[in-house]
């Protein structure tokens, strides 16, 4: 019996040294490709810079805003009629903004100055070509039209925070850009980082826009950051950047050993409970066998 026992503990120490080594070899050969910053090359807290025109997209939520210039220049612009354009109106999967009983407008793919010309070039053929509209309210140029389009909601251009779960999934968090934020601002968006996050590994995956491209991978020196205030990996966000906070090594060596201990646990559990269930009958069995005697 102390042979058995033996043997089968001498088994399951090498089982768990097995285990042991697979997981560190499973988190040993990973390797990321850190691009250093050229110094004032990437736009950061200290350097930052003004993001293009921005281009409007689905679901984007505009402002949009139409008056007609009044006859007398001592009043204000008028409102049109039969139905004023002013409010929000968002952007809709087929590009185009909704503006009541004028219709629709493809707004996707321009600025705002490109939209703001089309709607108004649309506000004022609309006017024409009604009749009923045309009677009532005279506009006899284009230019008469006071229009204005804002962005009030960037829905469009988002970020992405990733929070690695150290081997239990990963949380996604995604918030529209707007043009100057950086990784700290990203980060206190989420409240910081969770307990279990390496304050050593995390970077901004920038997108490549050419299939092929080498990975723009930027290291974020998080302690220096927030604790020393340097500046230089406090990036400026871009749209499609991805802030990937990877979880701390010990935290997925350990819950790599729960994903592989825990079948192994329930098959050892059930077979003790089957091997004393058998037991328990057989010492019946042979308590009834002697009381019979």
């Amino acid at each position: 019996m102390r042979r058995r026992a033996n043997g089968g503990l001498n088994v399951m120490s090498w089982l768990l040294a097995g285990i042991a080594l697979a997981g560190v070899g499973c988190f040993g050969h990973e390797k990321n490709i850190f691009v250093p910053p050229p110094p004032g090359v990437i736009p950061a807290e200290l350097v930052k810079v003004s993001l293009p025109p921005y281009v409007i997209e689905a679901p984007d939520v505009l402002l949009v805003e139409v008056y007609a210039d009044s006859l007398d220049v001592t009043k204000p612009p008028v409102a049109l009629w039969p139905q004023p354009i002013s409010g929000q109106h968002l952007v809709n999967l087929d590009g185009t903004v909704r503006l009541g009983i004028w219709g629709s407008v493809a707004v996707a793919g321009m600025n705002l100055d490109e939209a703001t010309e089309a709607i108004k070039q649309h506000v004022f053929k609309r006017t024409q070509n009604d009749k009923r509209i045309a009677d009532k309210f005279k506009v006899d140029k284009a230019e008469k039209l006071l229009v204005v389009v804002d962005v009030l909601a960037y829905n469009s251009k988002p970020y992405y925070v990733i929070m690695d779960g150290a081997g239990f999934g990963e949380q996604i968090y995604s918030f529209p850009i707007t043009g100057g934020e950086t990784v700290l601002d990203a980060l206190s968006r989420v409240n910081g980082l969770p307990d279990i996050a390496s304050k050593r590994d995390i970077w901004i995956a920038r997108r490549s826009p050419v299939p092929g491209m080498p990975e723009q991978i930027l290291q974020i020196d998080y302690v220096g950051i927030t604790q020393h205030a340097v500046a230089q990996t406090n990036y400026q966000v871009m749209p499609g950047d991805r802030i990937y906070v990877k979880a701390q090594r010990i935290f997925r060596f350990d819950r790599f050993l729960q994903k592989v201990l825990t079948p192994i646990e329930r098959l050892l559990g059930i077979t003790l409970l089957g091997s004393s269930t058998v037991n328990n009958i057989s010492g019946r069995g042979l308590n009834n066998n002697n009381n019979n005697q």
